[in-house]
């Protein structure tokens, strides 16, 4: 590969990427995508993992976001996918940047208009999925005694004579 196909920076599923990292590690960058699912992505496109993302052609790049866009095309398994069993569809699906943080807060503001337990804790700002909260995950100031802004007494003031 010559210097002049190299991209120092590449463009995949609206982020820009850093031309000088590999591929997996690169496309793991996009929100949505994983290490492993990129990992698997590129094994079933057949490209080179180890390759640096700025010398991908322009035509790996795009079969890449259309393979990210929808994974079905390609043949990914479907325990790969970010959103299996949609409440809406009923289908597995991929979701990826905006689309991701869109659904995640849908599920959210769904759960506590249910008055659900999960949706009482997300209301609270607790943790919601069982963590230890005894010792753990407090916010504010300090636990302990209050200290007031009294003086202790001096032995020469109390003193009488």
């Amino acid at each position: 590969m010559s210097t002049q196909e190299y991209k120092h920076i590449v463009r995949i599923a609206g982020k820009d990427i850093d031309g000088s990292k590999k591929i997996i590690v690169g496309l793991s960058l996009v929100k949505g995508v994983g290490y492993n699912f990129a990992q698997i992505l590129l094994q079933k496109l057949n490209i080179n993992p180890h390759l640096r993302i700025g010398f991908l052609t322009d035509k790996e790049v795009s079969d890449i976001e259309n393979a990210i866009k929808d994974p079905n095309k390609i043949n990914i398994p479907m325990w790969y996918f970010n959103r299996r069993k949609d409440i809406d569809t009923g289908s597995d699906i991929h979701l990826i940047t905006s689309d991701l943080d869109f659904i995640i807060s849908n599920d959210i503001d769904r759960e506590k208009s249910v008055m659900s337990w999960r949706g009482y804790r997300h209301m609270f700002g607790l943790r919601v999925r069982g963590q230890r909260t005894r010792t753990t995950g407090r916010k504010g100031g300090a636990v302990g005694v209050k200290k007031t802004g009294k003086v202790a007494p001096s032995s020469s003031a109390g003193e009488k004579k």
